[in-house]
């Protein structure tokens, strides 16, 4: 099945916005990436989420920390029993989306297997995660009107009033 190719589709490399790292020790994880390359980071967020799994509907407590640096890297604190384990190596690929549902339909179309689902407060999808069958990879989509919110997570470090509800 070709996919994507030749046929105008809105996903675009450049849309990449941040590869995300699911860890059991995100504070040691992040000096890590500090000390090796020199990343600095913004304030952690987090708080519990209600998305859609395979399984149902279920509150997720999600927290994380969006590198200042780029590129940009998110570090995700675990949650066990979700695909949010922690699990070697990067854990997927994020991307803004001007159309998550079409997006994600396309991503359907091509193999990919839907994980998880939030919808935004129009009803529509605010980021899904998709994951290939063929080869593991992951991709998160975000919709571009959360661009704003995250980009106040990649400023230099500020006490953050709000939670992923509004960021993520």
């Amino acid at each position: 099945m070709l996919c994507g190719v030749g046929l105008g589709r809105p996903m675009k490399a450049e849309d990449l916005f941040h590869l995300g790292i699911v860890t059991d020790k995100p504070e040691a994880t992040r000096m890590e990436l500090r000390a090796l390359f020199g990343y600095e980071w913004g304030d952690e967020i987090g708080g519990p989420i209600a998305v859609t799994v395979p399984a149902g509907d279920t509150v997720v407590d999600l927290s994380c920390a969006y590198s200042v640096t780029t590129p940009r890297i998110e570090v995700v604190r675990s949650v066990p029993g979700t695909l949010w384990e922690q699990a070697p190596g990067i854990h997927h690929a994020g991307y803004w989306s001007d159309d998550v549902a079409a997006d994600a339909g396309e991503l359907v179309r091509c193999g990919f297997v839907t994980e998880a689902t939030r919808l935004g407060s129009d009803g529509q999808p605010f980021f899904t995660f998709h994951r290939s069958k063929t080869t593991g990879l992951r991709i998160e989509l975000v919709s571009r009107v959360a661009q704003p919110g995250l980009q106040r997570c990649w400023a230099r470090p500020e006490r953050l009033s709000r939670g992923p509800a509004e960021a993520h």
